[in-house]
């Protein structure tokens, strides 16, 4: 933890003895996730994701005292936001593609609040593609706060199942409104940089970073497939804003050249400069669908 921004590394570090605190010797271990696991966290711009794994399911009262421990008004957080995710050890070591955690956190300055106290309680339409997915990701990339190295407490996702989570990931993402116009579209770059990073795992068999990601698949030389025939992946066209109609030109537009000006514009984006358009992120993530769904 050496190398972390001081005041996350400070954070995590209370919030490891919080969470002893409440499970005691329940507490396996304790990760980090996601961008801090990945080494691009960033300060000011990047979610705080932690896992915490406990021997045995937690009753109703304990999950709600960590929640009180553990969310921002008890424990600042010092980035966006904290997404915690707790499972149960045989759950984390299971390698299924199901959410099964006890308890989910998210709280911050700039992090709408929610605590779901069961898998079964995760509206579907929020996506239960999410946890499967992380820990995965925690399987090669978690940095251990507590207790044994991550590739020991998380089991990796099975190749189908790694397929259909990152598919049911892309088809969320498009059935979200497209942003109007052919302008700039702020958080077009992350739907961008997040097909990247699915495509380079299907690829390549690694987790990047969303940045990292996308550099690489420029570095191939074939950023993302073409769809069949010229069409969109399941594209639906219910509401013009996921179909092929209401992105006008822009599949046409995203060929490798325009695949690769894509994705420099949404990895310059994170550094200030103007995104994509909604109808270019949607054009990608169609191929990038199209790939993954073969």
């Amino acid at each position: 933890m050496t190398d972390l921004d001081p005041p996350l590394r400070r954070y995590l570090a209370d919030l490891v003895a919080a969470a002893r605190d409440v499970l005691g010797d329940d507490l396996v271990g304790a990760y980090a996730a996601g961008s801090v696991g990945l080494g691009a966290y960033q300060p000011g711009r990047s979610d705080v994701d932690v896992a915490l794994v406990c021997a045995d399911a937690l009753d109703a009262g304990r999950r709600r005292e960590l929640v009180a421990r553990l969310r921002h008004e008890a424990l600042p957080c010092p980035a966006r936001g904290l997404e915690l995710v707790v499972y149960r050890w045989e759950v984390a070591r299971s390698g299924t593609p199901e959410p099964g955690f006890e308890v989910e956190l998210n709280t911050g300055a700039r992090m709408p609040f929610r605590a779901t106290w069961a898998a079964a309680d995760r509206p579907v339409e929020d996506g239960l593609f999410w946890y499967g997915l992380d820990r995965s990701i925690l399987h090669q990339s978690g940095l251990a706060l507590l207790g044994p190295p991550a590739a020991e407490a998380f089991a990796d996702l099975s190749p189908a199942d790694l397929r259909r989570l990152l598919a049911d990931a892309l088809r969320w993402w498009l059935a979200l409104p497209t942003p109007p116009g052919d302008g700039p579209a702020p958080g077009a770059e992350d739907a961008v940089l997040g097909a990247c990073r699915s495509l380079v795992r299907v690829r390549h068999g690694v987790w990047l970073s969303k940045v990292d990601a996308g550099r690489r698949l420029v570095a191939d030389g074939r950023p993302a497939a073409p769809t069949a025939a010229g069409q969109p992946a399941d594209a639906t066209g219910d509401d013009g804003a996921v179909g092929a109609t209401g992105d006008g030109g822009a599949v046409g537009a995203t060929g490798d050249g325009g695949a690769v000006d894509v994705i420099g514009r949404s990895i310059a984006a994170r550094a200030g400069g103007p995104p994509p358009s909604g109808p270019e992120a949607r054009a990608f993530q169609r191929r990038v669908l199209d790939e993954i769904s073969r």
